[in-house]
C-alpha cells in the first residue's frame, strides 16, 4: 500500500508547490507588466492556463518517477527463455485423478499401459506442442480429497515425474474418489491469478462422479479440458467391483464447466484442440500498458512541456515586440526599414536589390 500512495503524495505536494510558486510569480509580474506586456499590460490569452499546466506537468513527472522508484524493474533476457512480468504468465492448471484404479492396465491403443501412464503421454504430446516458456504449471492430486502437488512451477520436469508412477494414493485415506473436491482445491489455487490466464485441464477414468455439488470456477480459469483414460467398454475389476472410463459422466462434467471433453485412451489432442487452448487472445495497446508504460508516459509528457514551455512563452507570450512597428503601421521616410520592420531580413533582402545595399527612402 506504501508503494501505491507515495507517488501520489508526491505528487499532490509537487503540484501545490508550483502553483503557490506560480501565484508569487504572478504578484511580482505585475510591477513590470508594462515592460513585459506593454502599454495593455496583458499577456496572450492562453497564457492564463500556464500556472495550471504547470502544476499538472510537475505533478505527473514526480509521480512518474516516484513510481518507477517503487516499482519493480522490468527484466530483459537476451536468452531464449522469455522473460515476462508476473502478471503476463498463464497457468496450465491439473487436476489429476491418483485413484487406484488409474494404476489398471487397460488404457492406450494396444491396452498395455497403465491409465496414469495413458495420462502421461496425452500430457507429454500438450506439452511438445504449447510455447512452456509463457507458462506456469501446477497440480492438484484427487483421490478420497484433495491436495495441491505442484503450485506455479515452470520446471516440465517436476511435472512429468507427478505424472509418472508416483504412488501418491498413499497420501490419502482410502475411500472413493472425490473428483469435486479437486476442482474445489483447484479454485482455491486459481482465484488469486489474473482473470482468463488459467486452462483447467481434468485427467480422470471418471470411475466415481458424484451428480451434483460442483464448484463455481474463479475468473482466471479461461479454458477447460476434461481428459478420460482407460477402456470405456471392458472395463477391469477392482474393490469388487467392475472400473472403466465413464465417458458420458465425463463429457457432462465438460457440458457443466463449459469446457471440452477428449477420450485420451487411443488418440492425443488435436492440434486445433491444443491451438484453441493455448490461444493468448490478442489485447489492444492500451489493455497492455502497466503501471510502468504510464509512470514513464508521465514522465516523458511532463519533461516535454516544462522543456518547450520557455520557448512558447518567449515567442507566444505576448504581442508586444518593443521596437517594432505594429500591423499596419507604415515607415516614415528617412526611417531604416531593418530597425522596425516585423521582419528585418526580408527588409534587408529588399534593401540589398533595390537601393544597393541602402533601405529605399520616400519621395522628397
Amino acid at each position: 500500500m506504501e508503494e501505491e500512495f507515495t507517488p501520489i503524495i508526491a505528487a499532490l505536494v509537487a503540484a501545490v508547490l508550483v502553483l503557490g510558486a506560480e501565484f508569487l510569480h504572478l504578484i511580482r509580474i505585475r510591477r513590470v507588466a508594462k515592460l513585459v506586456f506593454g502599454p495593455d499590460e496583458r499577456a496572450a490569452v492562453w497564457t492564463r492556463a500556464v500556472p495550471l499546466l504547470k502544476s499538472v506537468a510537475i505533478g505527473g513527472l514526480t509521480w512518474g518517477l516516484f513510481t518507477l522508484l517503487f516499482i519493480d524493474p522490468k527484466r530483459h533476457s537476451s536468452d531464449d527463455d522469455v522473460v515476462l512480468e508476473p502478471d503476463e504468465y498463464r497457468h496450465v492448471l491439473m487436476v489429476l485423478d491418483v485413484s487406484p484404479s488409474m494404476r489398471l492396465v487397460d488404457a492406450g491403443p494396444t491396452k498395455t499401459q497403465s491409465r496414469m501412464q495413458r495420462a502421461r503421454d496425452v500430457m507429454e504430446s500438450f506439452f511438445k506442442r504449447v510455447p512452456l516458456q509463457l507458462y506456469r504449471l501446477s497440480v492438484v492430486a484427487v483421490y478420497n480429497g484433495a491436495k495441491p502437488v505442484v503450485v506455479d512451477t515452470r520446471d516440465v520436469e517436476v511435472i512429468r515425474n507427478v505424472l509418472g508412477d508416483l504412488p501418491m494414493h498413499y497420501a490419502f485415506e482410502s475411500g472413493k474418489t472425490k473428483l469435486f473436491d479437486g476442482l474445489r482445491e483447484a479454485t482455491e489455487v486459481a482465484k488469486h491469478w489474473v482473470p482468463g490466464s488459467t486452462t483447467l485441464v481434468v485427467i480422470s477414468d471418471g470411475d466415481t462422479v458424484p451428480a451434483q455439488g460442483m464448484p463455481k470456477m474463479p475468473a482466471a480459469i479461461d479454458n477447460v479440458l476434461i481428459v478420460g483414460v482407460g477402456d470405456p467398454l471392458a472395463g477391469k475389476f477392482i474393490d469388487g467391483r467392475q472400473s472403466r472410463q465413464d465417458v458420458s459422466t465425463l463429457r457432462q462434467m465438460a457440458t457443466r464447466l463449459g469446457g471440452t471433453f477428449h477420450n485420451g485412451n487411443e488418440r492425443h489432442l488435436s492440434s486445433v484442440l491444443v491451438s484453441s487452448l493455448s490461444s493468448i487472445e490478442g489485447k489492444s495497446v492500451f489493455e497492455k500498458l502497466t503501471r510502468r508504460e504510464y509512470a514513464l508516459l508521465a514522465c516523458a509528457c511532463g519533461a516535454t512541456f516544462m522543456a518547450f514551455l520557455p520557448l512558447l512563452l518567449h515567442f507566444f507570450g505576448t504581442r508586444w515586440r518593443p521596437g517594432r512597428p505594429t500591423r499596419g503601421r507604415r515607415l516614415q521616410p528617412g526611417t531604416p526599414s531593418g530597425g522596425l520592420g516585423r521582419r528585418p531580413w526580408v527588409d534587408a533582402l529588399r534593401a540589398l536589390f533595390t537601393g544597393g545595399g541602402r533601405p529605399s527612402r520616400g519621395n522628397g
